[in-house]
Order: structure tokens, then sequence, then C-alpha cells
């Protein structure tokens, strides 16, 4: 569910008629909903009622402050993965102690940076890493708070870019050495393991592949506690799908997801910490952009956006599905016609759909991309010298822009010339 519904032919964000949006601010934007994101945060939330949990959301799927600050006021931790997103968390007012850092390749200076501002855990990917800390750790006279990921060797059944719990995937250590990965760390004064990490992939759509990677990790719990281990915290990841098209079957509820946790791992007396990203922004953003021309081709025709794919660049490397509507609803008895739906960089690849079957639109009309909030904004970029474009947060009958449009002066002025220039 989210809060992009019409009402009287145009299309609302909870309140605001999007078309106003459009007027003020110009497209193309990012426009997102709080109600949207505060309720998918608390259907996560609700499902893990039934023992000790932490919720960190995923910040690598949206990471705008007045997002961050929205679910932070929610009692959400969060999952960085990055020097910058570990900032982000702290400068949204999240404490340390609500804030677990992955990712493979962490730095010194982000350790360091954690270290020294509070973390509530690093979820370790390989040994190299497992050493930097604890020489980073004791040179800092503290002792660092880990997990270590393993891998299951499970097939998420997810697009092989998004997909991470396979063996030939980068993340994590193999399972099958989790016990000697384990019998090293605590041989290190710098670190003390506090939990196990796992996490399979992204756009799962089954609970199965889930069920088999939690199964494993219940085990592992009882092996490592019987090797003298202190595992306190599960940390299970994210990944849970969303529907990007409108009408096919819908993925497993958090609700679902919730109790097969509590099945395969509620005896375990563990701290439940889930990683959820894009359920819980997907939906509660979309694109909105205008129709710069209308192009007849041969054998099809194009619809020519202002948006392009440094905006939105998921349909480009991933050949993902966004849903794309009009924000004036056609009248009743309209026919569908096909379009290829693409935007102005100078690249094939920018193109967002294929034979769309559309209703008849024409310059200047507005449309809006559905379930853009998760991976937009925050995969976008200035290629072709096209400024980012603003994000827009609605709260009710009210909206505010959260990051605005910079001008090209302030591109280029970000840029420096070297003194023989």
């Amino acid at each position: 569910m989210d809060h992009f519904l019409y009402r009287d032919g145009a299309l609302y964000a909870e309140d605001v008629p999007v078309a106003d949006i459009a007027a003020q601010v110009g497209t193309p934007f990012y426009l997102y909903s709080t109600a949207t994101l505060t309720r998918h945060f608390k259907l996560f939330d609700e499902a893990l009622a039934w023992g000790p949990h932490m919720v960190c959301y995923a910040m690598k799927a949206a990471s705008n402050q007045a997002i961050l600050k929205t679910l932070a006021a929610c009692g959400a931790g969060m999952d960085v993965v990055s020097g910058g997103e570990y900032a982000r968390a702290i400068a949204a007012g999240v404490p340390g102690d609500r804030i677990v850092f992955s990712g493979v390749g962490k730095t010194e200076e982000e350790m360091r940076a954690a270290l020294s501002g509070g973390i509530r855990q690093f979820n370790l990917e390989s040994e190299p890493e497992m050493e930097r800390l604890n020489r980073v750790a004791l040179d800092m006279g503290v002792v660092a708070p880990v997990t270590v990921r393993v891998n299951p060797d499970v097939d998420a059944k997810t697009h092989a870019k998004i997909a991470t719990g396979k063996s030939e995937n980068k993340f994590g250590i193999p399972i099958s050495r989790a016990r000697e990965v384990y019998a090293r760390v605590a041989k290190l004064p710098g670190l003390r393991a506090v939990g196990i990490d796992v996490h399979i992939g992204s756009q799962l759509t089954d609970l199965e592949p889930y069920r088999l990677a939690f199964r494993k990790v219940g085990e592992l719990t009882d092996v490592l506690r019987a090797d003298g281990h202190d595992i306190q915290r599960l940390d299970l990841g994210g990944g849970l799908g969303i529907p990007y098209t409108r009408g096919n079957e819908a993925p497993p509820l958090p609700m679902d997801y919730g109790n097969l946790i509590r099945e395969e791992l509620g005896d375990k007396g563990c701290e439940i910490e889930i990683e959820p990203g894009r359920l819980v922004a997907g939906n509660a953003g979309i694109m909105v952009s205008k129709v710069v021309y209308v192009k007849s081709g041969e054998g099809r025709d194009f619809l020519i956006l202002d948006g392009a794919m440094n905006d939105l660049i998921r349909p480009a490397m991933y050949d993902a599905h966004h849903d794309i509507i009009p924000v004036i609803e056609p009248a009743p008895g309209f026919e569908y016609q096909p379009y290829d739906i693409v935007g102005p960089v100078c690249e094939s690849g920018d193109t967002f759909a294929k034979q769309r079957m559309m209703p008849p639109l024409a310059e200047g009309d507005l449309v809006a991309f559905r379930s853009a909030g998760a991976y937009g904004a925050v995969m976008s970029s200035e290629y072709n010298s096209r400024p980012l474009i603003p994000e827009v947060l609605v709260h009710e009958d009210q909206f505010a822009v959260i990051r605005p449009r910079p001008s090209f002066d302030e591109m280029i002025n970000r840029d420096t010339l070297p003194s023989w220039l």
C-alpha cells in the first residue's frame, strides 16, 4: 500500500496534488510520502513484536536527511555501508548504539570514525577486515563489538546483481568456516563477538530461501554457543521484495516474514536485527517527469521525457520495471497504445520501457514512475551535466523540498582549474 492515489481525476501524494508540486518545483523530481515511510517501518516493527528486536533501516535505499529523521523518530536503527552513510545517520540524530556497519570494504578511517562516534556492531565480512579492526580498536584503547557475516550458499532467486548469499558472491565468509573464524575472533583482544550476521540478497519474493538460510543460522548458533561464544544477536539482513507491477501477485508481507523468523529462530533467546530498505522506501516514493516530445518513429512511437537514466538508473542497470502512470487520470473509454518511453540522455540505454501500453499523452503531460523511492535518488548522477533532481517530502497536506536542484553555476563551480590554466 502507498499514499499516491487518484482523487477526482488527479494524482495526489497524501493530501497534496502532484501537479501542484510539479508547478512549484519543476520536473523531474522525486516525491516521498511520510505516511507510507512510517507505515512500512511500523509493519516490520510489529512483525517482530514477539521478542527483543531492532529494525535497522538500510540507508543505501534512500538516505536523505529528512527520510532518516522521519524513520529515526519511529525508533529505527540504521544499517550503514560507508563512512558517509555513518555520518548521515549521526547527523540525523541516530545514536551510535543504534547503528550497525556492514559492507565488504570498510577502511581504517571508517572504523575509527565509528568507534569514536559510537557503534552497535560491525558486521565483519572477511578475515583481513577482522585483523584490521582489531588493530584499530587496540590503537584506540577500545573493544569493538562484532558479528561475522556468514555466507550460507543459498540461492535467493533474485536478480544476479543483487544476490549476496551464494558461494560465488563477494559477501561474508563460508558458513563452513564459521567455527574457526569465530575462534580467531575470540583470540583478538580488540574484538568482542556479539552475534551472527547473514544477508542473502535483495528483492526476494519467496520466503523459502530465507527459511533455508535462517535454519543454517540457527544450527550455527547452537554450535558456536557450545564452543563458548556468547551469541546474543542474530542480524538477518533485509531483502524482502516489493510489488513493482500493480496487479501481479504480491511478495510476502512483513508479518509473514516475522512469523518465519519466529518459527526458525524464536527459541534461540537472541535479539533479532533486520535491515529492510527497499520495502520501507520503495513504494514510499515516485519520480515525476514531463513529456517533452511525442515522436513517431519507424513502426513505433516514443514518449521523450525530461527524466533520464541519470535520474533513475534501475531500468538501464537491472532491466527493472516501474509502472508509469499519468498524473492526470485519463477519461473513461480511452484506448491504450504502445510507446517506447525514453529520456534525453545521449545513449540508447536511456530507455525506461519498450512498447509500454499507455493512454494517449501529449507534450507537457506529467507522468509518475511508481515504486521509485528505493535506489532512485541515491543512485542518480550528473551524467550529461544534468543537475541532480530535487527530492520532495509530503506530510499530510504539506510538502517541502528536502534536496534542491543545483544550478548550472553551482555544478560548474565545484570544479577547480589547475594553475597552468
